[in-house]
């Protein structure tokens, strides 16, 4: 059939993409949708846990105070870096589409594996833990809420988010929008109180000879720790990444977003930990469990019920982002072969990723009732840290594999440089001070090479196996009202193509 002129061509290209009925992932991420899901996705629990965690490695509000600000830094550099590789591999997944596409099936896989398997269920499980703990804090003023209730708490709020992100796109993104502002101004008004301390003298504890006094000087490896509790607090700047084929024009949106919501990020990070020091002296920080409703408590009087319901809300808000983004990676695993087939499925109406967003719900619940916040925060922060470092690294070779890729951006390599560099120092002083934590992030990632084998690698499964994942894949599919989405060729690009064009063009000039 003769195709006809291009420009007849070019309008039924545009007639296609507008076609509603076509079942596929809708672009509803504009760039305020985009920063508030990298914002809202790093302001979570962590800013109210983590500065115990940091003040009580680093040994000094000085040093405290200087972790926060260095933490901000490397993730702006690693930022940079997610936009070079987000806007050359325009793939949804993140890291693991990143590390799939450059060091093959088995890299991507464990990643993917130690992800899905403990990396966002435990940091989902840990941030529903702080929303119902904010929440029963003044049912329970005088002791720790049970541990049912709290649990319960939780397992309700994940139910209802899972929900919400089934049922509606832009339902998730409107929640995101709305409690990423809500977050924002609860750190607001911590910051605005302990600016008018300092402004009324109460800042002892911030002056330089005091803030770096202290009672034993930290080893290096304490150092190291503490810029994993801190790294827990920036954990999901690299989150917009995940959803990349969600994001309108994302090679324009994704860096800009970036560029806005890293720096915002640490400057307000860092005026929060100003403030708690105004107002809290070290030992009463270390010895709070939920450091926020401490500084209310002292501060606000008769409004200091505020600062739990506030900080519930900015939790709120986080869970919703980690499900959205988590689920996201679920999906694009599904879709590469490297996760059963079902959670690659679409709803039919909604174009929501319900199976995979019920796996993520379910592995959350699990690990609720696993584990200790604390200790769960090292393990996540030690494989957060290595798949950040493997993907930076994958951006070097790749340059090296293929120079002649069309590259929207590119970053100077004096910037990933210098992220690896801090990058093997901490993970080699944290190997050297926590041998047990990282060697337990290290197993879970190495128990998928098996399972890669077993499950992705070996072709050649007896037939039983198949038929027995076809029903399994069918009844699910009847249950969720799922399908594979409709790709239109016209939207996908392979990166042979523009590296052969990019490489004529190179050749021309």
């Amino acid at each position: 059939m003769d195709p006809g002129p291009i420009g007849c061509a070019t309008e039924g290209q545009k007639e296609k993409k507008s076609d509603p009925d076509r079942v596929t992932l809708k672009k509803e991420i504009g760039l305020l949708s985009a920063c508030t899901i990298i914002i809202g996705n790093i302001i979570g629990s962590g800013i109210f846990i983590s500065p115990k965690g940091v003040l009580e490695h680093s040994g000094s509000v000085g040093l405290a105070l200087l972790v926060w600000l260095l933490g901000g830094c490397i993730a702006a550099l690693g930022s940079l870096c997610y936009a070079e590789l987000g806007v050359t591999i325009p793939k949804s997944g993140g890291d693991y589409s990143y590390v799939t596409e450059i060091f093959g099936g088995l890299m991507g896989f464990l990643l993917l594996w130690s992800a899905v398997l403990i990396m966002y269920p435990t940091t989902l499980a840990v941030i529903a833990l702080t929303f119902s703990s904010y929440i029963l804090q003044p049912v329970f003023p005088n002791c720790v809420p049970p541990y049912v209730a709290t649990r319960m708490l939780s397992a309700t709020c994940l139910l209802l988010l899972t929900w919400v992100n089934c049922f509606s796109v832009r339902m998730a993104t409107r929640i995101q929008d709305i409690f990423t502002v809500g977050k924002l101004m609860a750190l607001g008004l911590i910051i605005m109180v302990g600016l008018v301390q300092i402004y009324n003298g109460k800042y002892e504890a911030l002056t330089p000879q005091v803030a770096f006094s202290m009672d034993r000087t930290p080893s290096v490896g304490q150092m190291a720790l503490a810029f994993l509790q801190a790294s827990f607090a920036f954990s999901g700047w690299n989150f917009l990444n995940y959803v990349t084929e969600e994001v309108v024009e994302p090679r324009r949106n994704l860096p800009r977003a970036i560029y806005i919501s890293i720096p915002l990020v640490t400057f307000v990070y860092t005026l929060t930990n100003i403030a708690y020091f105004s107002s809290m002296s070290p030992v009463e920080l270390l010895s709070s469990n939920a450091v926020a409703v401490t500084f209310g408590e002292k501060l606000l009087g008769m409004f200091s019920i505020l600062m739990p319901i506030s900080v519930a809300l900015s939790t709120f808000g986080g869970i919703n982002g980690y499900l959205f983004t988590s689920s996201r990676l679920c999906f694009s695993g599904a879709r590469e072969g490297h996760l059963p087939s079902l959670l690659a499925m679409i709803h039919y109406k909604s174009r929501t990723p319900i199976p995979a967003l019920l796996v993520c719900c379910a592995a959350t619940i699990i690990i609720l009732c696993i584990g200790e916040t604390h200790n769960l925060i090292n393990y996540v922060s030690f494989i957060n840290y290595l798949s950040y470092g493997v993907t930076i690294a994958g951006l070097l070779y790749y340059r090296w594999k293929k120079p002649n890729l069309y590259r929207p951006i590119k970053v100077s390599l004096v910037v990933p440089v210098c992220y690896l560099l801090f990058w093997v120092l901490l993970l080699g002083f944290s190997l050297h001070s926590e041998p047990m934590v990282c060697g337990v992030g290290l197993v879970i990632m190495l128990t998928g090479v098996p399972v890669y084998f077993l499950g992705v690698h070996w072709k050649q499964k007896p037939k039983c196996i198949y038929s027995f994942i076809e029903r399994v894949t069918l009844v699910g599919q009847r249950l969720c009202f799922v399908v594979f989405p409709q790709f239109d060729p016209i939207d996908v690009t392979t990166l042979s193509e523009r590296t052969e064009s990019s490489s004529r063009l190179s050749h021309l000039s």
